[in-house]
């Protein structure tokens, strides 16, 4: 499990800010490395690379890099905002997560800043033409990376902000959390098999906000040393308010602030642990597809096949002796997994029978899973289907053809 830090360490390596000052502190250090390395130049590479050879280079990274930079951010933000406005405003955050985008705008901004201050320096005389060697080289390094970084961003370009590109990412940041909660059930946590004892106390939350991250390594740290048993109640992705139980503690003396310190919770719902929340934006981006201001059934079929292919393959729990036994936790529920992703998608497409057609077929692929729990969901969820769309049909061939669907297995 991983700790606090980590967390909020790999949190920050995902945002645009934080990779931008990255590259920005590289080109700084570079800059610097000129005068150390100036002794390991032969005099001979003096008079070839010199400060004449190497100055009209960085004017020309200095200038153009600015302007690829500006252009470049502008065109990520529109981008990102049209993919907010097209699927869903959950999607922007994803978007901004995007290493490509952020590696390129790293590059062009780390160039330019290397460029600028290796000739104010220049110009201030404290670079000697040995020192002007080792930039030159460093500038030739520094084409090259913008070069790879500008095929790279040149590529990007073409899909970034459309639907399949916000699709995908969807789908790749909400599958690694479904498939997290079949290796390691409850998180590996024990299940409650059994009611906690009377004397059981609850653990409030000291602050609003979603519950994004649980350090169950910590918690059973803590609760191992004393004895105590902790059942977590709001789940990943609950959201709280001061005041709201976290748990029930049973056995040994814990105090609340340190099961609190456990818990990380924060404004906006997260992936790491929450399963369902991907599940949730891709079936807004359905939503939004079939609303009258877009009216795309296309894409809600597209969101549909792609919810099937997520929750079939998921397999079935792994079963094994909880890695935290003194922490309590009620696995995923399959049945909430389809519901976040087909009953708001069912009763906006109820009318439309090629979104039914689709989402009863999805049913009937789930109905086949591995997983016993999934299959009777997705039973579950076709005769919910099937009650919308007669319920919404006008038309006497649509309802034949519902008729038929129900003979589909």
């Amino acid at each position: 499990m991983t700790p606090r830090w980590l967390l909020l360490l790999y949190r920050l390596s995902k945002r645009l800010g934080v990779r931008v000052l990255f590259g920005a502190l590289l080109a700084l250090v570079a800059v610097a490395l000129a005068p150390v390395l100036q002794p390991l130049i032969p005099e001979d590479w003096q008079d070839r690379f010199g400060a004449d050879a190497v100055t009209p280079i960085l004017q020309i990274l200095a200038t153009t890099m600015l302007t690829v930079t500006t252009f470049s951010l502008s065109v990520m933000v529109q981008a990102f905002q049209s993919a907010a406005s097209q699927a869903t405003p959950r999607a922007y955050r994803l978007h901004l997560e995007d290493s490509t985008a952020q590696t390129a705008l790293a590059a062009f901004t780390g160039t330019f800043l290397f460029s600028l201050t290796s000739l104010v320096l220049f110009n201030a005389g404290f670079y000697s033409e040995a020192s002007a060697v080792v930039i030159f080289f460093l500038t030739i390094g520094s084409i090259v990376t913008v070069i790879v970084a500008m095929l790279r961003w040149i590529g990007h370009l073409s899909v970034m902000g459309s639907m399949d590109h916000t699709l995908q990412r969807v789908e790749n940041s909400a599958l690694p959390p479904l498939e997290r909660a079949m290796s390691r059930p409850s998180l590996g946590a024990a299940r409650p098999d059994h009611a906690l004892p009377s004397d059981a106390r609850e653990v409030p939350a000291t602050k609003a906000g979603y519950v994004q991250y649980i350090n169950l390594e910590a918690l059973e740290e803590k609760l191992s040393e004393r004895e105590a048993i902790f059942r977590v109640t709001a789940h990943p992705g609950a959201h709280l308010v001061p005041g709201m139980p976290l748990g029930q503690i049973s056995g040994g003396h814990v105090e609340a602030e340190e099961i609190c310190e456990c818990f990380t919770l924060g404004e906006e719902r997260t992936m790491e642990q929450d399963a369902r929340y991907g599940v949730m934006v891709m079936n807004e981006i359905a939503l939004r597809a079939l609303s009258p201001a877009v009216n795309d059934p296309g894409t809600a079929i597209d969101v549909v096949q792609r919810l099937e292919r997520m929750l079939f393959g998921l397999g079935r729990p792994e079963e094994g002796p909880p890695e935290f036994p003194h922490v309590q936790m009620a696995p995923l529920n399959p049945a909430h997994l389809v519901e976040d992703g087909f009953y708001p998608l069912i009763r906006d497409g109820a009318a439309r029978p090629e979104v039914i057609g689709c989402v009863l077929t999805a049913m009937n692929v789930l109905r086949r899973a591995d997983w016993p729990a999934l299959a009777a969901a997705a039973e579950d969820t076709r005769a919910y289907a099937f009650a919308h769309a007669e319920a919404a049909f006008t038309v006497d061939a649509d309802k034949a053809w519902l008729a038929g669907k129900r003979e589909d297995v």
